[in-house]
């Protein structure tokens, strides 16, 4: 092996004295969530650090709120790429000087790029660290760094590839606990926005939407869904999603029978909030249930009882504490990650039946469910589910 290529393994952090850490982790939401632990081991092990987190604005408000960080650095990217499709060259030019004028001034002693791609590999380089540490670098951002941590872990476990990157950073990973707090202001408005829309008590949050067809369930199968937990169960109901999401979101709640005036209200909050203000409902949550999507990852830091419904995409496997129960056909091609072998039947996702889903949320809930009645349908064949094994959550309760 040439010097080169041993500099380029991951190695311990610096044993001595570390004054300013730069981490950049841009996107998505969900991967946010996961990394969030790094900030807490960054500061047990540099107590002192000034530690700053640089990521996408459409994805800032996930960590804005990390008690371990001095600063939350937002990269304007879509504003960039606006300027860009417009051709305004001359202002694009002037906000790329200022933004990495603005991190060279901050002198990091330490990047690490725990994204690996080009973009965040080229945000810790320009932000001139002279450590630079990229988690399994590709497109090209190997080079960019100095050190570069080979991507591991237990695939099967939550966050594994950021405590594989602790690990191999020499950080304390005692407890490597997912924090994504919300504000004072924040909390406020969704208290005001939950109780104008009756769900001061008991309700689950339901995430259905991602931007990824592949990982979807079914609509006819969510407005199922939301109508036995709202008429079987007596709670009430918050679907959230993006702006994107409105029309899915309408024809889905279209779908729900018309339910008696006095039961707890079905809320529809698609659009309606900021991420930060559906991260706050996600944390006031009796229960949440939903498919591969930020949303539904942050249940488990809030330690809100959580069902994941898994197929094309398995981020993990193990339910990453009692309060989690993720339900996976298991089928033989899955995760294939989009690479359909079904003709775009999404047989995984198929597989998982609307009561297999409700008596699962009904548990989380602690709830006695009802009897179903002598002529409903027989779901289909048994899922291979996964009950948590494990004592503890993972992750700070809300």
């Amino acid at each position: 092996m040439t010097a080169r290529a041993r500099a380029r393994r991951g190695r311990p952090l610096p044993a001595g004295r570390v004054d300013r850490i730069l981490v950049v982790r841009l996107s998505a939401r969900g991967d946010l969530v996961f990394a969030s632990p790094l900030a807490g081991a960054l500061r047990r092990r540099y107590p002192e650090a000034h530690i700053a987190w640089v990521a996408e604005e459409r994805t800032a408000d996930v960590i804005l709120h990390n008690p371990h960080l001095d600063e939350v650095i937002v990269w304007e990217r879509s504003a960039w790429k606006r300027l860009l499709r417009r051709g305004r060259w001359g202002t694009l030019a002037l906000e790329v000087v200022d933004f990495f004028g603005a991190l060279r001034e901050r002198h990091f002693d330490v990047a690490i790029d725990a994204q690996g791609l080009l973009r965040s590999g080229l945000v810790a380089f320009l932000a001139g660290a002279p450590v630079r540490i990229g988690l399994g670098s590709r497109e090209g951002s190997r080079l960019l760094m100095t050190q570069v941590v080979e991507r591991g872990g237990d695939e099967r476990g939550i966050a594994s590839e950021y405590r594989h990157l602790a690990e191999a950073l020499g950080l304390p990973t005692d407890r490597f606990a997912m924090e994504i707090p919300r504000g004072r202001e924040e909390t406020a408005r969704v208290a005001a926005m939950l109780e104008e829309a009756g769900l001061a008590g008991d309700f689950v949050a339901v995430c259905p939407f991602t931007t990824r067809d592949h990982k979807h369930w079914f609509e006819d199968r969510w407005s199922a869904l939301i109508d036995v937990v709202h008429t079987r169960l007596g709670v009430g109901v918050a679907l959230l999603g993006g702006p994107a999401d409105r029309a899915a979101a309408e024809r889905i709640l279209g779908e729900v029978a018309d339910a008696d005036p006095d039961a707890p209200p079905v809320a529809d909050l698609v659009g309606k909030t900021t991420l930060g203000e559906a991260a706050t409902v996600v944390s006031r949550c009796s229960a949440l249930v939903g498919v591969d999507t930020g949303l539904s990852h942050m249940a488990h830091a809030f330690g809100r009882p959580a069902t994941l419904l898994f197929g094309s995409n398995t981020p993990y496997l193990d339910p990453p504490g009692p309060r989690a129960t993720i339900l996976h056909s298991g089928r033989p091609c899955s995760p294939c990650r989009g690479r359909l072998v079904c003709d775009g039947r999404i047989d995984c996702m198929r597989d998982i039946p609307v009561e297999q889903v409700f008596a699962a949320l009904a548990a989380g809930l602690g709830a006695q469910v009802p009897r179903r009645p002598r002529d409903a349908a027989v779901p289909p064949r048994p899922m291979r589910t996964r009950p948590a094994t494990t004592a503890a959550t993972a992750g700070a309760s809300a």
